[in-house]
């Protein structure tokens, strides 16, 4: 127990448990579209598959409709089991289904590994999640929430930039780079274990106050602001390639770059989430990040292909960047301790329900309105999501001054 007490006197990035849970949150990025540069070649190889074209499309979102169906029943096991096997678990079968596609025989094959990969990812999603609020509080939780999406965008920089040189040897290959994965069982067998759970008395009454706050309901709210975020900001890579090839830009250089800008810019911005926290509280945060996105968006629409259309790609991954870490920090206060890997299980499947409708609501809009239609709608949107977050703040200041004028 002296380990939980003594980890935050120092940094939360030189904690062995953070290391092993930054790890992990960046094989999470790599489970989708680590095999995007392959997916031409795949479709070359098993060309005599009257499904090719579509099979090799749907090898990418596959993950994601697995982890939304499985990610609240995986919570419920880490309440019920503990999180240290469910991660454990998880990365086992991440290993086995990810790099599956080495010597699976067709495609159909392929496409149940890339399930059976969504579902490790919702296990190591979920049990993340729950033990980042069993470790850490206050300034460490917020650092370390921040961390990880830094580590996702660096991540996926990383491991889409190594994919798209070894397709170059084989269409197979990208699916070798899931099993570097293995490296990291060691270090997270030897350093995460579960935390103590509270007393009987302790967790009844800690359960009773935060119930008696109806944290279900705050909960729902947040689950339903996760799942539009995500349904917004996924909108830029399911749709910029085509948009750039309607200007006649359809060259993967271009689209690779405009993504790879997003990822390093919201690597970096998921840096400066303590600070920005620190200094604006949540609703500043999301006031910020939302912005950040919508000026993005309209920068798509005036810059077309351009400068400018690398800074709106720039500006959407910094300010999603900014967001995201709050909707776990937000989680972790919420919920009781006794509940958090069934909360942390369905926001994370809220996070893929998102992602998974975003290009089925956005490609219809495209039809009816065009991509500046769906960009100057998209902007509109995140423009009100942020006057909304200004409105609780000015509500939030209001009733906390209020407050010693009512006691007096």
């Amino acid at each position: 127990m002296d380990s939980f007490g003594t980890a935050a006197k120092k940094a939360v990035w030189r904690d062995a448990r953070a290391v092993a849970l930054l790890m992990a949150a960046m094989l999470t990025t790599m489970a989708n579209a680590t095999i995007s540069p392959a997916l031409p070649g795949l479709q070359r190889l098993f060309a005599e598959d009257p499904y090719a074209e579509i099979l090799t499309r749907l090898l990418v979102p596959a993950p994601s409709l697995s982890v939304a169906l499985s990610a609240p029943i995986a919570g419920l096991a880490a309440d019920r089991f503990g999180r240290r096997r469910l991660l454990l678990l998880g990365v086992t079968m991440f290993v086995i289904a990810g790099s599956a596609g080495l010597f699976l025989p067709d495609l159909p094959t392929i496409f149940i590994s890339r399930l059976v990969l969504g579902l490790a990812v919702g296990l190591i999603m979920t049990a993340q999640t729950a033990l980042i609020g069993d470790y850490f509080s206050g300034v460490e939780r917020s650092a370390l929430t921040g961390l990880q999406i830094s580590a996702r965008n660096f991540g996926g920089l990383l491991f889409i930039t190594l994919a798209g040189c070894v397709a170059l040897i084989s269409p197979r290959m990208p699916f070798a780079i899931y099993a570097l994965a293995i490296l990291l069982l060691p270090l997270m067998w030897r350093v995460i274990v579960d935390a103590s759970p509270p007393s009987p008395g302790q967790s009844i009454g800690a359960a009773a106050r935060t119930e008696g706050k109806s944290w279900r309901l705050f909960f729902s709210g947040l689950v339903l602001l996760q799942a539009l975020t995500n349904l917004l900001f996924f909108i830029v890579p399911t749709q910029l390639p085509f948009f750039f090839d309607s200007y006649g830009h359809g060259g993967g250089v271009t689209t690779g770059a405009a993504l790879g800008t997003l990822m390093l810019a919201g690597g970096v911005f998921a840096l400066l989430y303590p600070r920005l926290y620190r200094a604006s509280g949540y609703a500043g945060v999301f006031i910020l990040g939302y912005t950040a996105m919508g000026v993005g968006f309209a920068l798509l629409i005036v810059g077309a292909v351009g400068p400018l259309s690398f800074a709106g790609a720039a500006s959407i991954g910094a300010g999603y960047a900014i967001v995201s870490p709050t909707f776990v920090a937000l989680l972790l206060n919420l919920a009781p301790a006794r509940r958090r890997g069934l909360a942390g299980g369905i926001l994370t499947a809220s996070v893929f329900i998102g992602q998974f409708c975003s290009p089925l609501l956005s490609t219809p809009a495209i039809s009816a309105f065009g991509y500046e239609g769906l960009f100057g709608g998209t902007a509109l949107i995140l423009a009100t999501m942020a006057l909304a977050a200004v409105v609780c703040a000015a509500l939030t200041r209001l009733r906390s001054g209020l407050r010693p004028a009512a006691s007096s």
